[in-house]
């Protein structure tokens, strides 16, 4: 049943944002050299690697110096990527994603296969389901870039502190998992951005 709602939201997304989409892939492609999208392999349900669309924030070849984005100090992010992704409009090339089934609206954030490398077993249980645009953990962290940004080792807090403390979030969606929990993380994501 979820899966009906993520086809048919998804494609009822991408026509209502496709200009928005058109304008922000224009912007990106104006202000820096480069396409307006940024494509990079994520780990899906069943530990498959699928390819993961979002809009480009950063300048080209920046993830070769480093995976975890350090908030606004972010010397690799450009003035539109600092736009986009204060306001998560960086993220809306997902809903093709989700309209193939790579995702779904709600689930754990996909990860880099770096990090999952690094899950136990317990952890691996993320994996389980399909990975999502949002969920507790993306609520919770709204402002990871910036507690990221203002750690002397981001990489660090990030493997300790953050990303485990993420997956016992998205273990908390994965155990209730339900029609009334999916649209209740949805209502609480939209409640946030507008906040």
């Amino acid at each position: 049943m979820i899966r009906i709602f993520d086809i048919v939201f998804s494609f009822l997304g991408i026509l209502i944002c496709l200009p928005l989409f058109i304008i922000i892939y224009l912007l990106i492609a104006v202000e820096s050299k480069g396409g307006g999208f940024y494509i990079q392999k994520r780990v899906g349900r069943n530990n498959i690697d699928f390819s993961l669309y979002k809009f480009r924030s950063m300048r080209v070849g920046s993830d070769k110096k480093g995976l975890i984005t350090i908030g606004g100090r972010d010397p690799r992010m450009t003035r539109v990527g600092y736009f986009i992704r204060r306001f998560k409009l960086d993220e809306l090339p997902q809903l093709l994603n989700v309209f193939v089934g790579d995702m779904s609206f709600v689930g754990p954030r996909p990860e880099v296969r770096k990090y999952v490398e690094m899950y136990n077993e317990a952890q691996l249980q993320v994996l389980s389901v399909r990975p999502g645009i949002t969920d507790y953990a993306s609520i919770e962290y709204v402002d990871e870039n910036e507690i990221l940004g203002s750690a002397t080792d981001p990489e660090k807090v990030y493997i300790e502190e953050i990303m485990p403390h993420k997956i016992r979030l998205n273990m908390k969606f994965i155990e209730h998992k339900s029609i009334k929990e999916y649209f209740y993380i949805i209502f609480l994501t939209f409640w946030h951005i507008v906040k």
